[in-house]
């Protein structure tokens, strides 16, 4: 079942504040800012936890130059008390920097959720036009949370600043040698790892656009199993799988070796510059320049500042990520819908007279029509046309569909195919989901009537508990169960015009002879088109139209048309197939 709001694509009026012509980075300050006080309460508890943290070491080395080395037993309980304290001011803030932290995360990851799904929304059956499905899972499922990440990492990631600075002024005021050490060390190493991440940047992005196409085939694999099945063309499907597979696996190989070789680094070269300050911080205790307790407090800062290089790198990793992610998923909001929406309101009061002045198909208002196609790829075309998803679009009247407000088009008039899914859920919310979206529950009695008329009662009757049963996306029930399913939601919709495509063309005989006896029933008084070429849902239909080469040719009821050569050459392939 088609549907989607009109109108322009998210950009450039999404929301007040988004960017309009912008680029990762500045996308990932918008988000951030969408969040202010928790970013700022993070980043503050950040620091000062970091910064507690950093303070240890000194209140260590005081403790044994003070209090250890003179046995000084007041200055020593002093100190141990400092430390203390700080330990306990550390634990608490540090607790709520996460707390604070994890805010920005489900936030940050929730507000790119909101944006793809609207700009989903917007596109609604335009969607496949512009980009695959593996694309959009990719988008929803993996860059959104990598977003997440990097709005989370921030907060770590400055107190990891701030406590550097702090550690090297005090490093650079109490011995300048070992500051100088800090400040020309450290500088060193996140440059280092700032090339080895570019590296590791764009390896992820082919092992990103490589995972988007193999998804793409698994699900086109899924989606034709059975037509593959039935013409042999399994084998051949599965080795192009395994070969694409085998390169998804190789280009992660290769993401996988520049990861180790973040990680070896990571431990290497913060390693050598602890080896180098301890070692230049023992020479000068020997010599009397520095205090025993200050070399412990150095030793203190050298492990401190490989875990804050460490937390540095992390914030690095996940921005260089959140960077390739950011990237896709505004190429995704970049999308624009071709088919602009109209400015006339469509008068309620006003029955739809639908005419397609190219094939020439008329549809009477009140009736139950049959479009019969020589082409299975004419029947959606024009069924594209008669819902104005495509142009040029049909007339209402004299006037195109297209010069009208597209969420008027779509609240009078429903396409349904069998390319309409099921969601996870109440059977009973997914077949009549109006009344759950206001919060409300469906109303049984509608919900059975559909489940009638597109003789689907017994597939309710067979569960535990019946329309209310739990679902998980209809993988429970058989294609002809779908299909019926399918069916009685977009009855259920009530639509003014509803346009089915092959809807029993998945049903077995004597139950495509329920449908078609109660479909016309259900929607009397409403109008109601059928593209299909079925003989037994034909006999039961008001009139019959004959489409050929694009071009109404012949009309009729099915019995007259059967007297017409093309027509029953069509529907005769239907009773052989």
């Amino acid at each position: 079942m088609r549907g989607g709001l009109a109108g322009p694509g998210l950009f450039p009026v999404p929301d007040p504040g988004v960017p309009v012509t912008t680029s990762p980075v500045r996308f990932l300050v918008w988000l951030a800012t969408r969040h202010r006080g928790s970013l700022v309460l993070a980043t503050v508890f950040g620091v000062l936890c970091t910064l507690a943290q950093a303070l240890v070491p000194v209140a260590v080395g005081l403790g044994i130059d003070r209090g250890l080395l003179p046995r000084d037993r007041d200055a020593l309980l002093v100190w141990g008390g400092v430390v203390l304290v700080l330990g306990v001011f550390q634990a608490l803030v540090g607790m709520l920097r996460d707390r604070a932290s994890t805010a920005n995360r489900f936030g940050a990851a929730y507000r790119a959720t909101q944006l793809v799904v609207r700009q989903a929304t917007e596109l609604g059956a335009e969607l496949p036009r512009h980009t695959s499905t593996g694309s959009v899972v990719s988008v929803s499922a993996m860059d959104v949370g990598h977003l997440g990440n990097a709005v989370e990492g921030t907060a770590r990631g400055s107190g990891a600043v701030a406590s550097i600075l702090f550690a090297s002024v005090f490093m650079l005021v109490t011995s300048w040698q070992l500051g100088l050490m800090v400040l020309v060390g450290v500088p060193l190493i996140a440059l280092s790892m700032a090339r080895l991440l570019r590296l590791l940047h764009g390896r992820q992005e082919q092992l990103r656009e490589r995972q988007g196409a193999l998804t793409d085939l698994s699900v086109d694999i899924i989606d034709g199993l059975r037509v593959l099945r039935g013409i042999g063309g399994e084998e051949v499907y599965g080795r192009r799988y395994r070969d694409d597979s085998q390169a998804v696996r190789a280009e992660g190989v290769r993401v996988a070796g520049a990861v180790a070789d973040i990680a070896f680094l990571r431990v290497l070269l913060p390693g050598t510059l602890l080896v180098a300050i301890v070692w230049l911080g023992a020479h000068q205790v020997s010599t009397g320049r520095l205090e025993p307790g200050l070399l412990v407090a150095f030793y203190g800062y050298a492990v401190f500042l490989t875990q804050q290089l460490g937390q540095i790198t992390t914030m690095l990793d996940q921005l260089t990520r959140a960077s390739v992610a950011a990237r896709r998923i505004l190429d995704f909001l970049a999308l624009r819908t071709e088919l602009l929406s109209g400015t006339r309101p469509l008068p309620d009061e006003e029955a739809l007279r639908l005419h397609d002045p190219d094939s020439g198909l008329t549809v009477p208002p009140g009736q139950l029509l049959a479009v019969v196609c020589d082409a299975d790829g004419d029947a959606r075309t024009l069924a594209d046309r008669l819902g104005r998803y495509a142009d040029p679009a049909a007339l209402h009247g004299e006037t195109p569909l297209s010069a009208y407000r597209t969420e008027d088009v779509r609240r009078r008039v429903l396409v349904a195919d069998n390319g309409a899914a099921l969601f996870s859920g109440r059977l009973d919310d997914q077949l009549d989901p109006g009344p759950a979206a206001d919060g409300a529950a469906p109303d049984p009695a509608a919900v059975l009537r559909a489940l009638e008329a597109a003789s689907a009662r017994d597939i309710t009757e067979a569960l535990p508990d019946g329309a209310a049963q739990d679902i998980s996306g209809g993988r429970e029930f058989s294609g002809g169960q779908q299909q019926r399913l399918r069916l009685a939601r977009a009855l259920l919709a009530d639509a003014e015009v509803l346009i089915l495509i092959d809807p029993t063309n998945a049903l077995d005989a004597p139950t495509e002879g329920r449908v078609a006896r109660r479909l016309g029933q259900y929607r009397s008084g409403r109008t109601t088109v059928v593209f299909t070429t079925s003989p037994i849902l034909l006999a039961h239909c008001d009139h019959v139209v004959f489409v050929q080469e694009g071009k109404a040719v012949a009309q009729g009821d099915h019995q007259r048309l059967l007297t017409y050569a093309d027509y029953r050459t069509v529907v005769s392939r239907e009773v052989t197939a």
